[in-house]
C-alpha cells in the first residue's frame, strides 16, 4: 500500500485490478468514459492517457516511481486530465494508441503506453511507453515531459493540428480493405520459407531476443507438414524438426515452470532460459492445443507430460470457483520479478534428500553458476538420457525420484508470497483456453480437462451472453463491457472445438448465434470484420485486425470458423463470408505472409478440400467410430459424433439422419460420399486426409 492510500480517485468504482491498484495514487485518475472526456473538452487540457494491464513489470515501475509520487502526481493533474485504461478490458482502446505510437515515435510500442491527445478529439499528438522518474538510460525524466509536451501543444497548436490531420488519414488508409480477385496457395508456402529465415536453428523459436512463442507460426509450420505439399509430395521434415525442435527447448526452458507447469509470457535471452515472469492464460490457451496436437503427430512424451503440466496448473491456480478462467499472474512478489520462482543451492538441498538434491542439481544446473540476479531458476541442463547413464538408473526410476523431489520443493514454494493474480475473467482469453483443454482432451483423452472448459464455457453463456450478445469481462459479481470481435469469432471457435469431443445441441446453437451476430454487427461491406461492433463508441479508428499478434488475428479466426460452419451446415452466406474476409486481407497475405498465420489457416482450407465427418449412432456405439476420426492429426478435418436421439438438426446436417446402426457421412469440401455403414468403410474414407497418429 502506497502512502497516499487516504486518498481515492475516480478508479475507485471499477472491477479492473489494474486500474484498482491506482485508486489510491494521488494522481486524479479517470477511467476511459464520457466523463473524463467531457472534463477535457470543457477545460480545454490535454488528455494523459496511460495503458497498461495488472501482470506488466514496467507498468508497476512507472507507477512507484511516478504515479505514487506527489509532486509527479502535482504536475500531472495541473497540466492534464489522467485517464487510465487496463489494456485487457479494452483493446480497442490500446489497439489504436499502439498504432498510433507506431506511427509518431516510428518504433513498436509496449506497456505501460503513455499518450498525450489533444483535448477535444482524442487524437495523439505524443506517445512513448515507459519514461523514468529521473534521466537514465538516454531517456529524460518523465516530469520533464510532461511540462515539455504540454508547453508545446499550447505554443504549437496549429501544427499539431496538422499533425493530427495527416495521421488520421493514415489510421484511415491502413484500414480499407483491399480487395482481390482470386486467391492462390502461393503466400502457404512463402510462409513456410519465410518461417525458416528466421529459425533459431540453435535454440528454436524465431528471431533473437526477447523470444516469444509464437504458437500460430508453429502451428503453421506443423500442418504444412501434415499436408505434405512438397515437390516431391513427400511430407516436409523440416517444418516438422522446426516445430518439434522449438517445443523441446521450450518445455525444457525456464520459460516453462519446471515444477508447478504453465508457461511464461517470453524469454529475454535466445536460450528460453529467463523468462519474463508473467504467465498469461492466452499463451497458455493456445501452446496447451499446440503441444496436444505436437504429440498427436509425433508420439514425444514430453509434449504428452508438458500438456498434462500445463493443464493441471490451469485448473488448480487459474479456474475460480464459478468456472471461468482468471487472466494472468504477475510477474512480481514482494515488489521484485521473479522472486517466487528462484532458488538457492542451499534453499534446495536442505528440502530434499542427498540422492534427490544431486539429481535435481544436476538436471537444472544448481551446480553452475547462478543464472538470474545471483538466483537459479530452473532450467533442464541435462535431460534423462544422459542423467540415466550417470547415475546408472533407468529414465522411470528417475522420474521418481524427480517427482518426489517436485513435490518438496512445490511444497515450500506455496509458503511464498505468491505473484499477484488478475482474477477478471475476460472472454476472449477463456475461448482460447476452452479451444485449448477442447483439442488436449481430443487427443489424450483425459475427462478432468473437458469438465474444466465445459464449467468455463457454462460460466460464459450464463454470465457474459445477456440480450443476444456477448460482454467482454467479468469481476466481483459484475459483467460488463461490450465484447469485441475476437470474443466472438473466439468462442465460436472453441465451441466447434468442443463439439468434435462430445455433441450437446445447445453448443452448435450457440455457435450459430455467435456467427449472426458478427455478420450483423462487425461486418464490413467491403469484406472482413471490424474488431468493434457497430453501435460499439466511436474512437478515433474503428480497426479491422487482420495479422497476428500476442493472439491470432480476429480476421483469421473468422474466416477459419465461417469456412468450417459454412461446411458444416451448408451455408452458403457463411462460406462467403469467409471468402469475402480472405480476399479484403490479400494484400496483407500476400505482402507478409508469416504475420498472417491464422488467415493462411483459413486460406488453406478455402483451396484445399476441407473434410467433414458426422457420425451418427447410439451413444454406446459411437465412441469406436468417432476414435477412428478424431483422435489423430488431422488438421483438416473435422468430425462429429451425434448420438441417434438429436433431433431438429440445423441446415445440412438435417440431412445426416441415424439408423439403426452407426453410420457416417464424410464430405471433402462441398463433395460427398455414400452413407457409410462399417468401421472398415469409414478407415477407408479417410485416408483421403492425411492421419499422424501415435
Amino acid at each position: 500500500m502506497n502512502e497516499h492510500s487516504d486518498y481515492t480517485n475516480h478508479l475507485a468504482g471499477e472491477t479492473s485490478p489494474y486500474l484498482l491498484q491506482h485508486a489510491h495514487n494521488p494522481v486524479d485518475w479517470y477511467p476511459w468514459g464520457q466523463k473524463a472526456l467531457d472534463k477535457a473538452r470543457l477545460e480545454n487540457k490535454p488528455i494523459l492517457l496511460s495503458v497498461g494491464y495488472s501482470a506488466c513489470h514496467w507498468c508497476h515501475v512507472m507507477a512507484h516511481e511516478s504515479f505514487e509520487d506527489a509532486q509527479t502526481a502535482a504536475l500531472m493533474n495541473a497540466l492534464f486530465v489522467n485517464i487510465k485504461v487496463d489494456r485487457e478490458e479494452r483493446p480497442d482502446i490500446d489497439r489504436v494508441y499502439q498504432t498510433a505510437h507506431s506511427m509518431l515515435a516510428q518504433r513498436p510500442g509496449g506497456w505501460p503506453l503513455t499518450v498525450f491527445l489533444t483535448p477535444d478529439d482524442q487524437v495523439p499528438y505524443f506517445a512513448g511507453t515507459y519514461f523514468p522518474d529521473t534521466p537514465r538510460h538516454g531517456m529524460p525524466a518523465f516530469r520533464d515531459i510532461l511540462q515539455r509536451v504540454h508547453d508545446f501543444l499550447r505554443n504549437h497548436e496549429a501544427d499539431i493540428r496538422d499533425q493530427n490531420r495527416r495521421l488520421l488519414d493514415a489510421l484511415a488508409q491502413m484500414n480499407r480493405a483491399q480487395g482481390a480477385d482470386s486467391l492462390d496457395s502461393l503466400p502457404l508456402d512463402a510462409a513456410r520459407q519465410l518461417l525458416e529465415q528466421s529459425f533459431d536453428s540453435t535454440n528454436g523459436g524465431f528471431g533473437r531476443a526477447p523470444k516469444f512463442p509464437h504458437p500460430t507460426s508453429l502451428e503453421r509450420l506443423l500442418r504444412h507438414w501434415a499436408a505434405a505439399r512438397t515437390d516431391s509430395g513427400q511430407p516436409d521434415r523440416r517444418a516438422l524438426h522446426m516445430v518439434s525442435f522449438t517445443l523441446e527447448k521450450m518445455a525444457h526452458g525456464g520459460v516453462f515452470d519446471q515444477l508447478a507447469g504453465g508457461f511464461c509470457r517470453y524469454s529475454v535471452d535466445d536460450q528460453w532460459m529467463i523468462p519474463h515472469f508473467e504467465k498469461m492464460l492466452y499463451d497458455n490457451g493456445p501452446l496447451l492445443a499446440l503441444y496436444a496436437e505436437a504429440w498427436a503427430a509425433t508420439g514425444n512424451a514430453l509434449f504428452e507430460r508438458t500438456c498434462h503440466a500445463t493443464a493441471s496448473w490451469v485448473m488448480r491456480e487459474m479456474q475460480a470457483p464459478q468456472g471461468g478462467y482468471y487472466s494472468s499472474l504477475d510477474a512480481d512478489s514482494e515488489g521484485e520479478e521473479g522472486k517466487f520462482y528462484v532458488w538457492t543451492p542451499d534453499a534446495v538441498r536442505a528440502l530434499l534428500d542427498a540422492q534427490e538434491y544431486r539429481l535435481v542439481a544436476r538436471r537444472y544446473g544448481l551446480d553452475g553458476a547462478a543464472n538470474f540476479e545471483g538466483h537459479w531458476h530452473l532450467h533442464v541442463y541435462r535431460d534423462l538420457q544422459q542423467l540415466a547413464g550417470e547415475f546408472a538408473q533407468d529414465e522411470t526410476a528417475l522420474r521418481r525420484t524427480l517427482a518426489s523431489a517436485h513435490a518438496k520443493l512445490l511444497q515450500a514454494r506455496a509458503q511464498r508470497v505468491r505473484p499477484g493474480r488478475d482474477e477478471k475473467i475476460l472472454t476472449s482469453w477463456n475461448a482460447l483456453m476452452i479451444r485449448g483443454m477442447a483439442i488436449a482432451t481430443r487427443h489424450l483423452g483425459e475427462g478432468a480437462w473437458l469438465d474444466s472448459a465445459q464449467r468455463a464455457l457454462d460460466f460464459i453463456r450464463n454470465t457474459l451472453w445477456r440480450d443476444g450478445r456477448l460482454l467482454a469481462t467479468f469481476k466481483d459479481d459484475r459483467a460488463h463491457l461490450n465484447a469485441y470481435l475476437d470474443d466472438y469469432v473466439y468462442l465460436i471457435d472453441a465451441l466447434l472445438e468442443l463439439l468434435q469431443v462430445r455433441w450437446r445441441d445447445a453448443d452448435l446453437a450457440f455457435a450459430i448465434e455467435l456467427a449472426e451476430v458478427v455478420l450483423t454487427h462487425f461486418s464490413d461491406p467491403a469484406g472482413g470484420f471490424f474488431f468493434t461492433a457497430d453501435d460499439h463508441e466511436a474512437l478515433i479508428q474503428r480497426s479491422r485486425p487482420d495479422h497476428d499478434e500476442a493472439m491470432p488475428s480476429g480476421n483469421g479466426i473468422a474466416a477459419r470458423v465461417f469456412g468450417r460452419l459454412g461446411h458444416l451446415l451448408g451455408e452458403t452466406r457463411y462460406l462467403e463470408a469467409a471468402e469475402r474476409t480472405l480476399k479484403s486481407t490479400w494484400q496483407g497475405i500476400r505482402s507478409m505472409p508469416h504475420g498472417h498465420t491464422s488467415l493462411l489457416v483459413a486460406l488453406e482450407e478455402s483451396l484445399f478440400p476441407f473434410q467433414t465427418v458426422i457420425i451418427r449412432g447410439k451413444p454406446a456405439q459411437l465412441a469406436e467410430w468417432h476414435a477412428l476420426a478424431n483422435r489423430p492429426y488431422a488438421p483438416a478435418r473435422l468430425s462429429l459424433a451425434i448420438p441417434d436421439h438429436a433431433t431438429g438438426l440445423p441446415g445440412l446436417l438435417a440431412e445426416r439422419s441415424a439408423r439403426d446402426q452407426c453410420v457416417a457421412y464424410v464430405c471433402e469440401g462441398t463433395r460427398c460420399g455414400t452413407p457409410i455403414t462399417s468401421l472398415q468403410q469409414l478407415r477407408q474414407a479417410l485416408t483421403g486426409q492425411r492421419e499422424h497418429d501415435t
